[in-house]
């Protein structure tokens, strides 16, 4: 199984695919000579995610590709079917999971901003929590720690309330004394209880997550829906290749400690090609 991101977000991925899939070989690639994706033009990142995605592919020959980033999902996944002669495997944010759970019916969406705002996440919305009250936070500071702690720096808590405190006003509103707008939110919108970790970089910080967080919040994430759809794509799953392969398209070594923790091998240079 190959599990591809910008970088190295889909680790979290990874981790939940190991929980259930603990006999298959897993290999890595993440496109860190491009990361972060959110800065590039649509039609150029396409093109270079299939790219990438294809050199990965004949380096692994993986029996399925998962593409653990809401952007490449959104942007790539058409051409990828269309182009690899094996299932590939998407994520979205976890709304429907998140929607199942809620009691307060308003939930938090901690996604980048690209995510935050496309069509589909909306779509996601309409489809599976209609009946739910939505704040949305882009927090894509979060992406900047996650890649920092993979490479051995611990999280900046400053920098993290920071991002984060739009969602803190959701979980416990402004008091009355604020404003009128303010005094509204707090008689009429309901406290947020669950959060839906909308980019695969944040679960890698979910132990600050979860300290930094003034009440318990229900916390969502998209691995162990993406381990049931390998199940359902996916007959058998190669158990006889190099296992814990990593592959990059830039120089890595400040990730080494970071990928070994999660079970990946030193990575090596991907020829991605012109």
């Amino acid at each position: 199984m190959l599990i591809f991101d910008s970088g190295v977000g889909g680790l979290s991925v990874a981790q939940s695919l190991r929980q259930h899939y603990p006999d298959a070989a897993l290999c890595y690639a993440c496109d860190n000579a491009w990361l972060p994706y959110g800065l590039r033009e649509d039609a150029a990142l396409t093109d270079r995610i299939v790219a990438v995605c294809r050199s990965a592919v004949e380096a692994c020959q993986p029996s399925v590709l998962v593409v653990a980033c809401n952007t490449a999902s959104t942007l790539a996944l058409e051409n990828l079917r269309e182009q690899l002669a094996i299932p590939v495997v998407g994520t979205v944010p976890a709304i429907k999971p998140a929607a199942a759970i809620s009691q307060t019916r308003h939930i938090g969406l901690l996604a980048t901003k690209a995510t935050v705002g496309r069509p589909y996440t909306q779509r996601l919305i309409d489809s599976f929590a209609s009946d739910c009250v939505i704040t949305r936070v882009a927090a894509d500071a979060l992406v900047v720690e996650a890649e920092a702690y993979l490479a051995g720096v611990t999280p900046n808590i400053d920098r993290m309330q920071a991002a984060l405190a739009p969602l803190w006003h959701a979980v416990a509103p402004p008091s009355s004394a604020h404003c009128l707008s303010s005094a509204h939110q707090a008689l009429d919108t309901p406290e947020l209880d669950t959060v839906v970790l909308g980019c695969t970089h944040f679960p890698l910080l979910k132990p600050w997550l979860t300290q930094l967080a003034p009440v318990p919040l229900h916390w969502v994430d998209s691995g162990d829906a993406i381990a049931r759809r390998v199940s359902q794509v996916v007959s058998e799953l190669n158990s006889d290749q190099q296992d814990g392969r990593c592959f990059t398209t830039a120089p890595a070594a400040n990730l080494t400690a970071g990928l070994a923790r999660y079970g990946f091998k030193a990575s090596q240079l991907l020829n991605v090609g012109d």
